[in-house]
């Protein structure tokens, strides 16, 4: 039995799986197609007068065998996802069921390992130390990227459309970067040529498909339900897209494979996780941080485009460039980086089965989960509690800034860990947390040396927005 010395009052936890099949049905398509996401969880909070509740998560039939989880929907239980010694992390990466290992080459790649598993910290390590060794390379690199970057939306805008898809740029500038982070090369000298970002995407939709719908009209709702959820996308269709990837990274990284086969992991098996790490977790993830940070900016307006460029053209004139040391003094861009990731995290899902019977904490109360029980975590209604964060549902941008905003960054979760610590071979917090805030602050940085204010349209898709650039004024000083 597990125990705890809370003195909230331990309740059991509400909520209902329905009838097996017809259950997560109905759940499926309330979460899909009646309600969508965020209502689909405000509606169960709403029922139950719970942040902690027994529901149904997708795909269920037939791809998972067991679509029941305990929902944590508050930012004081979902960090019990973090804590290792209680939660297993074994195969659960996209929830309720798992990809064939078809897709990444017979391996079951570091992000799939619990941290019990030898191979994860191996893993694990060799990936932190890579991107220690390469810690003065961020800079450079991703400005060079940038520039071409913001080289390319201008000639889109110059063109005759007069707008410019802000996606496809920053997916090429962002998979460019990474590619010559890994090998020191640059893709075009590979077999992948200029298709990077579309060979990740096209390998990364076969798997995630019945993770996501098309937002269709609602006639073809449950077409497509039947199509992308009745059975897994086999991996032989996207086989040439991932052989292209193995092979590029594979011939141009023989480097950091070297590196690999030295400290103890076989070739073929860190090709194999390179390409799942550069493919999945960095630029999936990356391709929609970027346009999620302008969709945010945009929407914000040219007040706190001013301030931005005021205090990062400063900075950057004080300290003689662009250089780590003037990042960090600009405070401002820090905390809206921060903002941006509080309020629209890239990955909104984590999942972990329980090691042993646990009880989890929610504001008001006290539950207890048994052994083995499937835990998800919906990260924006944690990192948007409105017990923990003023005006939780409201961009502030300046939210992070002095002592008392620094002591919120606990609760900025986006990492799969608190912001306010840092990765290690024993835990399942991202390798790269560091490396994304860098990036994302670099990208602030070097548009408003560019650019004053600009204007936009986005939608939403299938993960993240979709946005267009409308227009970017040139910088007016510098």
């Amino acid at each position: 039995m597990a125990s705890s010395d809370s003195k909230l009052p331990l309740k059991p936890i509400p909520g209902s799986y329905g009838l097996p099949f017809f259950g997560p049905m109905s759940d499926r398509h309330d979460y899909f197609y009646n309600q969508g996401r965020d209502k689909f969880f405000a509606e169960r909070i709403k029922k139950y007068n719970s942040t902690v509740i027994r529901t149904n998560m997708p795909p269920g039939p037939f791809i998972s065998s067991n679509p029941r989880v305990i929902a944590l929907l508050d930012g004081v239980s979902f960090p019990i996802l973090f804590d290792n010694s209680k939660v297993d992390k074994r195969d659960v990466l996209d929830g309720t069921f798992m990809p064939s290992t078809s897709f990444t080459g017979g391996y079951r790649a570091c992000a799939f390992q619990d941290t019990t598993e030898p191979s994860h910290a191996l893993l694990k390590r060799f990936y932190l130390n890579f991107l220690a060794s390469k810690h003065e390379t961020f800079l450079p690199l991703f400005r060079n990227n940038l520039s071409d970057h913001f080289s390319d939306l201008e000639d889109k805008l110059a063109g005759k459309s007069g707008k410019a898809s802000f996606n496809s740029s920053v997916g090429s500038a962002t998979f460019n970067f990474l590619f010559r982070l890994l090998s020191d090369k640059d893709p075009s000298e590979t077999i992948i040529g200029s298709d990077g970002p579309s060979l990740v995407q096209t390998w990364l939709a076969a798997q995630l498909a019945p993770l996501a719908t098309l937002g269709l009209p609602r006639i073809f709702n449950y077409v497509e339900d039947f199509l992308i959820r009745s059975i897994p996308f086999p991996a032989w269709t996207v086989k040439s897209s991932y052989k292209k990837l193995y092979e590029g990274l594979s011939t141009a990284g023989t480097a950091i494979l070297d590196e690999a086969e030295r400290v103890g992991i076989k070739r073929d098996e860190a090709c194999h996780n390179l390409v799942f790490m550069l493919s999945f977790n960095a630029q999936g993830g990356l391709v929609n941080q970027f346009p999620i940070l302008i969709k945010w900016l945009g929407l914000a307006g040219e007040g706190l485009h001013k301030q931005l460029a005021e205090e990062i053209r400063t900075v950057v004139k004080d300290e003689g460039g662009v250089s780590l040391r003037a990042l960090d003094q600009m405070t401002l861009t820090k905390s809206v980086v921060y903002e941006v990731l509080r309020i629209e995290p890239a990955v909104p899902f984590q999942y972990a089965k329980a090691r042993e019977d646990l009880v989890v904490e929610s504001h008001d109360a006290a539950y207890e989960i048994k052994k083995g029980e499937m835990i998800f975590g919906y990260q924006p209604f944690a990192t948007k509690d409105p017990k923990i964060f003023e005006n939780a549902e409201d961009f502030v941008a300046h939210r992070f800034l002095g002592h008392d905003g620094e002591k919120l960054l606990r609760h900025v979760l986006w990492s799969n860990g608190p912001q306010t610590e840092e990765p290690t071979p024993d835990d399942k917090q991202c390798p790269a947390k560091n490396l994304v805030v860098l990036m994302c602050r670099l990208y602030l940085v070097e548009f408003f040396l560019r650019y004053d204010t600009f204007t936009f349209d986005f939608k939403p898709v299938v993960l993240g927005p979709d946005v267009t650039i409308k227009s970017l004024a040139k910088a007016s000083s510098f």
